[in-house]
């Protein structure tokens, strides 16, 4: 009998919201999205990380690029209207957000920080990101991730 994937919290909002989805779970050391992508069988276009800033004003803020794409810090500032933004520390994202490196998703994080998704994942009929742990992703319909969190989409990579 196939094991059980115990439920992340990203499952849970999406169970609760009644959104369909799919989860790729994997095992091994992969350090970054590029080995991601190819080990589920997907173009790195669909698969996207997340990606925790902070403003100039103190504020924290998701942003959303695929897996082959560096963000651009200057368009993100642009994008949610601050002076400039620079990506948090690593030992502030659990406090921060409740996930670990590698595993942050942008769905049931401890406070629902200001998202925003590169205009590409539009695109798409469905996408791929983070499941809320290392080693476990989740697809959804782009529509269905901008009516679940406040999102909005920009060009935001380099």
């Amino acid at each position: 009998m196939p094991k059980k994937t115990p439920k992340t919290n990203v499952m849970r909002v999406l169970d609760a919201a009644k959104v369909k989805y799919n989860e790729f779970t994997f095992d091994g050391e992969y350090t970054n999205g590029l080995e991601i992508a190819r080990e589920m069988g997907q173009p790195a276009e669909r698969v996207f990380k997340t990606l925790v800033t902070v403003g100039k004003s103190g504020k924290n803020y998701v942003f959303m690029v695929p897996v082959a794409e560096e963000l651009d810090l200057k368009k993100a500032a642009k994008a949610v209207g601050e002076k400039s933004v620079a990506m948090i520390k690593s030992k502030e994202l659990l406090p921060l957000t409740g996930y670990i490196h590698g595993g942050c998703s942008p769905i049931g994080m401890k406070k629902q920080l200001p998202t925003v998704i590169h205009e590409t994942a539009e695109l798409y009929d469905t996408i791929f990101y983070s499941g809320g742990r290392v080693g476990f992703q989740v697809e959804t319909s782009p529509a269905d991730l901008f009516a679940l969190i406040p999102i909005t989409s920009a060009d935001i990579t380099v």
